[in-house]
């Protein structure tokens, strides 16, 4: 009995052995940091679309297959042609910041795929700024709303493809390039509204000082008008008078008094 079964364990054993060489890349599957995988199982249902799998190792049956996504943040570069208001073509250079949702890969998978840049992200992109930049004039992209152009494309971006298990982080104009004679043109324009900015603040400094100076002017009136109220003819006689008993008091100096002088002063003759 006992040389009868030696045979089977390794008949079991070599037909276990040959199932794992045929289908062990099958069956074993080794998701990495940053990514995530939904199983298709072949005789169970289909695609599981609720159930993902996180990264580290996994045994599968050989049948199924792993489908595994990169869920990290990821950033591509888009150059375009687009019109503005005015019908002048203009050039601009796009990057935008992109991730699957984690989460719904499952759902992704089933309704898109892996090709979801190129079938959603890019043509989204680029009909949403065709669209916010066809309401703007050339110079307002090159200078003062490119920020507020920005944000527009990306809002409305963001809401298109959110509905599609994707998660837009930002959309950045890298870069604008307008026909040479208008962007002369432009930056003539705005080298004059800089200069007229700067002629402004000259007239409003010299304006401001202007005032300064008036009401300057006006406070040393006002004093002179009191002092005049306060300086009578009866405050100057004593005032000389004191004037002249200090004078007689120091003793540096000969003081002769020969009568009143003007205004009944005393006149102060001599010194040392």
């Amino acid at each position: 009995m006992e040389n009868q079964g030696l045979p089977k364990t390794m008949v079991l054993g070599i037909v276990g052995l040959i199932f794992v060489v045929l289908f062990g890349s099958s069956m074993f599957v080794t998701i990495e940091p940053g990514e995530n995988g939904v199983l298709f199982k072949k005789f169970g249902g289909g695609l599981d679309k609720e159930f993902v799998y996180g990264q580290g190792f996994h045994v599968i049956a050989p049948w199924n297959t792993m489908h595994v996504y990169d869920v990290r943040l990821q950033d591509t570069f888009e150059k375009m042609e687009v019109l503005s208001k005015n019908g002048l073509s203009i050039k601009i250079d796009l990057s935008f910041r992109y991730q699957p949702v984690a989460s719904q890969i499952g759902f992704l998978h089933d309704g898109i795929g892996k090709g979801y840049l190129e079938r959603i992200i890019k043509p989204e992109i680029r009909s949403v700024t065709r669209e916010v930049i066809g309401n703007y004039l050339p110079e307002e992209l090159y200078s003062t709303k490119r920020e507020a152009i920005e944000d527009e494309i990306y809002d409305r971006t963001k809401i298109n493809i959110e509905a599609k298990y994707l998660y837009l982080d930002a959309i950045l104009i890298r870069d604008v390039t307008l026909p040479l004679t208008l962007q002369t043109a432009i930056e003539q324009k705005l080298k004059q509204e800089q200069e007229s900015l700067e002629y402004e603040f000259k007239i409003d400094k010299a304006r401001k000082e202007a005032e300064r100076k008036e009401i300057e002017a006006r406070g040393i009136s006002e004093f002179q008008k009191i002092i005049t109220r306060t300086i009578t003819p009866q405050l100057l006689k004593w005032k000389g008078i004191e004037a002249t008993q200090e004078i007689s008091k120091s003793p540096n100096a000969k003081v002769v008094v020969i009568g009143n002088g003007e205004g009944d002063l005393p006149i102060i003759l001599g010194g040392q």
